[in-house]
Parts: C-alpha cells; structure tokens; sequence
C-alpha cells in the first residue's frame, strides 16, 4: 500500500526469475560491520534525541514562566509563592508522595519509617540463630526505645560479665537471681537481653532461695575456659550502634510547569497533627498581632526558632539554568554539606565546583548550622551556576546532569 497510482510504482516479474549475483566473502564482512555501526549508532540516537527533547521542552518551559512572571510584576501582580508550608487537605497534587525511608542491611527497597523499623526488627531477630551474640547486642541498641534505660542496661550487662571475668572463682557472680530488684527494672524490660545472657553462656535454672525456689540465670563453671569470649562480648555491647532507618531523598527531576503545580507539602513533613495545624491556621491573627509588638532582635530570633520546630523534613529544589529542577528530602537537622553531597552526585562533572543562592540572592555556604537554624524549611528553591572561575574544556558550561538522572525524568514521562 502506498500513495500514487500503481502503474508509476516497479513491479517485480513472477514469471522471469531475479538474478542476482551472490556477494563475495570480504563484501559480506563489510556489510555486516557497516549494519552494525548503522545499529549501534541509531541505538545512540535514540537516547540523545529523548533527552534532548526533555531539555528542549525544560526550556519553553522556563521561557514561558519567565515570560508570564515579567507580566505580572508589569502589569502590578502578586507573584505567586512557592511550595507552600501546610497542606490541610491532602491535595493530590504533592510536592512529594511522602517520607520514605531504608536500610541498607534489608537492601534498596524503601517503605515508611514504621515499617522500615518492623523489618529491621524482623530481619535482627532473624539473625539470632546465625550469631546470637552480634544480633542481641544491636537488638538492645535498636529495638528499644528509651536511650536512658537502654544505657544502664548496658552498664549492668557489663558489670554481670566483669565480675565473672576478674572473680572467677567468686559462685556468687555466677548467678542472677532474676526477681532482684535491678535485674527486675534494668535488665527485664529490655529487649534482646535474654538472648545477649544465652550467647555469655547463662543458662535459666530453678534453685532454692530462701525456703522457696526461685529462678536464676547461671553461669556454668564449664565455660569459665573462655573469659576471653566473655570480653570481646562485652566490648561487642558497649561499642555497638543501633540499626536506624536511613532517610530516602526520594530523589525526583521536575520540569518547570510540574514545579509549579506540585507545591503542596504531605502531612509527614510535619511535627504537627492536622487538627493542631488547622487550630494554628486560625490562630494567625492573633501571631499578626504579636509581631506587630516592638521586640528586640534576640526575642525574633528565639520566636522563629520556635515556629521552626514544627517541621521535621525539609523539600530541597535546586533549580538548573537550563530550567530542569532536581528534587530531593531532608532531615531539618542535616547540614548543607548533605544538600551539596545530594547535588554532586547528580552533576554530570562531579568535580567541578558550584554555586547555591537563594531567590532573593543570598548565597548558600557550607555551614555548621542545620537547614531548620538556616531557616531552609519547610522547602526553598535554591538556583545552581557552576563556578565560572573553573572551565571544563571537555563540557559545555549549560550541561548539568549526568544522563542517569536525566533518565529518571526520561522513564516518568513514558
């Protein structure tokens, strides 16, 4: 099928056979290598011309908001804001679908911090059979809460297995007569203790006390032959460090009309409930108000701070020349050294030094300071320029990311 009438178009003879002279072996060789590079050369095509089209509309983009933001100074209008600080209606429209988190002893999967915090939980109980010692010490250190208890726990664990180690003839250090009082409150309530007492060698037995019979944990004399196990055990608890789930940057590249849509924020990046957000909407009055009162510097200073600590994550946007936005989540704690780390892993030249300003032009350094103290929460836009002090011969100055985060956008878009 084809346009054109038919009788313009050749056709082949079914009656007079085609022949055709069979080609030589080296023009064989020569075919084969010109189809391949035609194959590899188109597979290249391909993939250049899908980010460059991605970048190509990053920039009609960019030339569009640009356009429409002159007009609006013009013509007297409000600008509109950023990505906004609340969202008390769960609008579908997210900056970010949540607060994702991982473990790298579980793999690369990611899940909320609950869930993240069950597994780990599953997978040390898991390992209990394999190395009972190693599991229940990071069981102490991770699958309890409060660091206070958790620390005496470890103080006293200790002292059961110092004074097997310097008394070792002592019977009396040998047992732990668990309705005492300190084993009751220090060591009971704990988890993972059981299992640490069971890899020293404790074993629970039932012994008479006091005209009763009571249960103990007991150290038979047999494993009194290895006190050098018996130390490295105790080194293994005190220098253990909990197993926490590490926070995903959930790492995303927008386009400039997606920025500008999604700006609502998820109620996980809040230490406030929804009910205690929307009572302290209302509330906004009488906060006018308060500011309007002549207070000293120290006293805002102290004020914002205050208002700081509702956030507990924080929406980085690093806007590129080239109009493409890299995205990414962080801890209100972390430092801007987090942020740059965050950003150099995306750059197409990850030695290159670069810049961070904010809107209003303020640069942003390396500090000691958190983002929440920077006042860089709930979430702020920062614009990126690489250093024009430092030129790259082997790269032009508008290319920013590597392909492997271009093609994040690349797949979201297919």
């Amino acid at each position: 099928m084809g346009d054109g009438p038919t009788h313009l178009r050749s056709q082949p003879s079914r009656s007079v056979p085609q022949h055709r002279h069979t080609p030589t072996h080296d023009a064989q060789r020569a075919g084969a290598a010109a189809l391949a590079r035609m194959e590899q050369q188109s597979k290249k095509t391909d993939v250049n011309w899908s980010l460059q089209a991605i970048k190509a509309q990053a920039r009609r983009e960019l030339e569009a908001e640009q356009k429409a933001l002159e007009q609006m100074t013009l013509s007297g209008q409000d600008i509109p804001p950023g990505p906004k600080e609340v969202n008390l209606d769960g609008a579908p429209m997210l900056a970010v679908q949540g607060v994702f988190f991982y473990c790298s002893l579980l793999g690369p999967e990611v899940a909320t911090y609950d869930e993240i915090k069950r597994q780990i939980r599953e997978f040390l109980y898991a390992q209990v059979e394999e190395d009972k010692a190693i599991s229940s010490c990071l069981i102490i250190h991770t699958c309890n809460k409060n660091k206070e208890k958790i620390s005496i726990c470890v103080e006293t664990l200790c002292k059961y297995i110092e004074n097997i180690v310097t008394n070792p003839t002592e019977e009396k250090f040998h047992k732990i007569r668990m309705s005492n009082k300190a084993y009751q409150e220090r060591i009971l309530p704990i988890e993972g203790t059981k299992e640490f007492l069971e890899a020293a060698g404790f074993t629970e037995q039932e012994l008479p006390f006091n005209d009763s019979a009571e249960k103990f944990w007991v150290f038979p004399e047999d494993n009194l032959s290895d006190v050098a196990a018996l130390e490295q055990l105790r080194d293994a608890l005190v220098s253990a460090e909990p197993v926490r789930p590490q926070l995903d940057r959930s790492l995303t590249i927008l386009l400039p009309a997606e920025a500008a849509t999604h700006i609502d924020l998820p109620a996980e990046f809040f230490n406030l409930t929804a009910d205690e957000l929307k009572r302290e909407m209302q509330n906004r009055a009488t906060a006018v108000e308060r500011s309007q009162m002549l207070l000293t510097k120290a006293m805002r200073e102290r004020q914002e701070l205050r208002e700081m600590r509702k956030y507990r994550f924080s929406l980085i946007r690093v806007r590129f020349p080239d109009g493409l936005i890299l995205q990414g989540t962080f801890g209100v704690h972390e430092k801007v050294e987090e942020v740059m780390k965050f950003i150099r892993e995306c750059l197409v030249n990850d030695w290159r030094p670069f810049f961070l300003s904010l809107s209003g032009g303020g640069k942003v350094t390396e500090t000691e300071q958190s983002l929440v103290e920077l006042r860089l929460v709930p979430a702020v836009v920062l614009n990126f320029k690489w250093d024009p002090s430092i030129q790259d011969p082997n790269l032009d100055d508008y290319v920013f990311l590597n392909p492997e985060t271009l093609m994040l956008l690349q797949s979201k878009q297919q």
